[in-house]
């Protein structure tokens, strides 16, 4: 997705979906170590749609109030 997409949705639409990412890119790094990966360029583009809403968050203001600040 785009970042325009992305900044359309709230923050626990954002949290859900950084999720679920982060949990695809655990199973990306696993079939890679195992050789069954068959499409590499996904671990590229899932890693730069987690950068993408950890900006989002941030930009939100969602990373203030996590970090105490």
């Amino acid at each position: 997705m785009k970042a325009e997409d992305y900044r359309g949705k709230t923050v626990d639409e954002l949290t859900e979906s950084l999720n679920e990412y982060a949990k695809e890119a655990f199973n990306l790094r696993f079939q890679r170590s195992t050789g069954q990966l068959e499409n590499t360029a996904r671990v590229g583009l899932v890693r730069r749609d987690i950068a993408r809403i950890k900006t989002i968050l941030n930009e939100k203001g969602w990373g203030k109030a996590s970090k105490g600040v």
